[in-house]
């Protein structure tokens, strides 16, 4: 496909990376010359430095012949603009970042009178995965599929959990309706059978109804209870929608903040909060309100050191639900080694939603990629398709099917069904399939297939 990105961002940068890994034509349009040169010298891509908005640029792009352009400049109106511009010129695709909370009530109509084709709003995305980690704590990620009805919850052994040393038949998950689906091991995907041994350090992540996942969380020591009191550090955009899901809930709000100037306006958008002027990483300011009683700790400023630097704080002080925003791909491991597990990346989730909405329009006839997500340090990925009759399995047994090594069928959403697939099951049309691999750019279910045969 060819696909002209505008904006050469964090955002940007990481899409080109990814999109032209899948094999698609990608080019970047960036105004700026040095956001250029990160991209020239590590992928392989080409690059045009000037304004997207511009027709002689577009042109230059090509972008009558683009499949899909996407506006993630640092300006709302400029995406607007780039995508108002792009489909006039003829482009297939519209996609644009729209950042703005006062944009957030109009999306809807700004979809429809510039015929933009998707709106993606990263800290809008980032604040629903969120309070999805709020909901269930002591866990490293939480996934949903199946518009909520299944779960993709990742957690760390820790050296006292008692799984460690038993085997998944020796735990009984089958009695809870859950899946050991897939687990990290120093930085290795393992797809684990009934044998597999637990170790301390591992990274499990397991696929079940939200329900029983709660349950089943319990059994393995790590205690649920509901949120009542939460602090947040920094208040941006991410902070302005979380606060408003966190409300639902009744749930207490501190949210402290550096700038005095920002602390006022939060005051109007948000006066379900407790506004604090104050710096997050001081240790006698985080005492002072109270940092161990706390249910709930968010690190959400725009700078990835602070933010580990109070999430580690917070973890020595008690707080067992700790959520960090990390920006910089490089710190995930960092963090990763002092104990920091709950990490968000904004860029990450508008990455997974629109390499989604990509890989879909690959796949017109085929079965459309309800979500994607990216799990394992992105060594793997999660797909949930909704399954139509160009299936070449359908109604078969799996143990009748050959697929793929490195392919995990790991969940069946059937109506309010929701089958732990063995043997004797299949896939029937109309179904969601949810699997797990780390085999790239899978587009269908029918690419698991071996040799594109059934048995």
């Amino acid at each position: 496909m060819h696909i002209i990105i505008i904006g050469d961002g964090k955002v940007g940068y990481t899409l080109a990376k990814h999109l032209s890994q899948e094999g698609n034509d990608v080019i970047v349009i960036d105004k700026s010359a040095e956001a250029l040169k990160k991209a020239i010298d590590n992928l392989d891509i080409m690059c045009i430095k000037g304004n997207g908005t511009r027709v002689n640029v577009l042109k230059e792009a090509e972008v009558n012949n683009a499949d899909v352009v996407i506006a993630v400049t640092n300006s709302d109106e400029r995406n607007m603009l780039c995508c108002l511009a792009a489909k006039k010129f003829g482009a297939k695709h519209t996609i644009a970042r729209i950042r703005d909370p006062e944009y957030a009530e109009e999306l809807t109509m700004l979809k429809k009178e510039l015929d933009i084709d998707m709106i993606i709003n990263p800290e809008k995305e980032a604040a629903l995965e969120i309070s999805q980690l709020i909901k269930l704590q002591r866990v490293s990620s939480v996934e949903s599929f199946a518009q909520g009805k299944v779960g993709l919850v990742s957690f760390r052994i820790k050296e006292d959990d008692f799984i460690i040393g038993k085997s998944i038949r020796d735990i009984n998950s089958e009695k809870y309706s859950i899946l050991f689906c897939t687990v990290e091991r120093d930085d290795k995907v393992l797809m684990p059978t009934a044998d597999f041994i637990f170790k301390n350090n591992d990274k499990v992540y397991i696929i079940g109804k939200q329900d029983n996942i709660s349950v089943f969380l319990k059994y393995l020591g790590k205690n649920q209870k509901k949120i009542k009191r939460v602090l947040i550090i920094g208040g941006g955009r991410i902070t302005y929608y979380l606060t408003k899901l966190i409300n639902k809930v009744g749930a207490k709000i501190k949210i402290i903040e550096k700038n005095y100037n920002k602390c006022k306006e939060l005051n109007e958008s948000i006066p379900e909060g407790i506004i604090i002027n104050g710096d997050g990483t001081e240790q006698e300011l985080l005492e002072s309100e109270n940092l161990p009683e706390m249910d709930a700790f968010i690190a959400l400023t725009d700078r990835d050191e602070e933010n580990i630097v109070a999430s580690l704080f917070a973890l020595n002080s008690g707080v067992h639900n700790v959520i960090t925003k990390i920006t910089r791909v490089n710190y995930n491991r960092i963090v990763k080694n002092v104990g920091v597990e709950s990490v968000i990346s904004p860029k990450m989730i508008t990455a997974n939603k629109i390499i989604r909405y990509i890989r879909g329009l690959k796949n017109k006839k085929g079965n459309f990629i309800e979500n994607l997500y990216k799990i394992v340090g992105e060594q793997a990925e999660a797909l949930e398709f909704s399954a139509n009759d160009t299936i070449k399995c359908l109604n078969i047994p799996l143990k009748d099917i050959k697929i793929k090594k490195g392919v995990l069928i790991a969940a069946i959403v059937r109506n309010s069904d929701i089958i732990i697939p063995s043997g004797n099951d299949y896939i029937q049309k109309g179904d969601s399939v949810i699997i797990i691999t780390d085999i790239k750019n899978v587009t269908d279910i029918n690419d698991i297939l071996e040799g594109g045969s059934l048995i």
